[in-house]
């Protein structure tokens, strides 16, 4: 039986305690405010992420883990005897952090083989696809069928997102096609949905409970449903929402979580992220 370790980045927004339970390793990436930077998840966690979001003038950046920083991790699974790494990172058309996991495996090929997949996701909609990964992996499954099953996955994985205004997203040059919403940004609500892997426009409406609406709507339309999962950036009113969607069945129990800090720079406070994956 194979022993393959996971490793992931901390845009999964998958909690430090579920990924120790789970066997997974998470490299962080680093947020800036201004002139002060943190690595996430070890300087700076996610609830004083939002109450310095919230207060500071300044708006957040986040910067791409150092191939080096991989590098550490992968050379650490061979050193605790594992027979390979897989690892399933952020959508490469957002950050450079797949490509430092690329150059890190290939640092480390004669130590140890590395399977690196673009997840072509964020947040928990990456955090789903790297739970799979880790029941796979401990139940003995390869670097082939892990491989072979996150690829599959990406196809069958939407991350939904209300936005309360489009302002991070704009400074921080993340808003793809959804650029078309600018125009008429302080009057609506909007929901963007990723597309392969960039952040695109799905929905102008007028209230944040219409909002809530559609987004509820969208999952019980969906095709049957595996994984689940909410992320929210310090949304007052998650409550609100998770009421429209507790009665939509999924063959794994839904997940509540905090947005977390790398998708939460891009988002802003308020967001809530609708990660759905559908059954293959």
């Amino acid at each position: 039986m194979a022993r393959i370790r996971v490793v992931t980045d901390s845009a999964c927004d998958l909690s430090a305690e579920v990924a120790a339970e789970r066997g997974v390793t998470i490299v962080p990436l680093s947020i800036r405010f201004g002139a002060e930077e943190f690595v996430d998840g070890r300087d700076l966690t996610t609830e004083e992420f939002w109450s310095r979001c919230k207060a500071s003038d300044v708006l957040p950046e986040t910067a791409a883990p150092s191939p080096g920083a991989f590098q550490e991790v992968f050379l650490a699974a061979a050193d605790d005897g594992y027979d390979g790494v897989f690892c399933i990172d952020l959508s490469g058309a957002l950050s450079a952090t797949y490509q430092s996991a690329v150059a890190a495996a290939k640092a480390v090929a004669e130590r140890i083989e590395v399977r690196v997949v673009d997840s072509r996701s964020v947040t928990m909609g990456l955090g789903l696809m790297v739970l799979d990964a880790a029941e796979l992996a401990s139940a003995g499954a390869d670097l082939d069928a892990l491989e072979s099953r996150a690829t599959e996955l990406v196809s069958h994985c939407t991350v939904y997102g209300l936005v309360d205004n489009l302002e991070h997203l704009t400074k921080g040059g993340r808003i793809g096609g959804a650029r078309a919403l600018l125009g008429s940004m302080l009057s609506i609500k909007p929901v963007v949905v990723l597309v392969d892997g960039v952040v695109e426009e799905e929905s102008k409406q007028r209230t944040r409970a219409r909002s809530f609406q559609y987004l509820a709507d969208k999952m019980r339309n969906s095709p049957p449903l595996s994984r689940v999962a909410v992320a929210h950036g310090a949304a007052t009113d998650i409550d609100t929402f998770l009421a429209l969607i507790d009665d939509v069945p999924s063959e794994h129990p839904l997940i509540v979580g905090q947005l977390g800090s790398v998708i939460g720079t891009h988002t802003g406070p308020g967001t809530i992220g609708l990660c759905l994956i559908t059954s293959s």
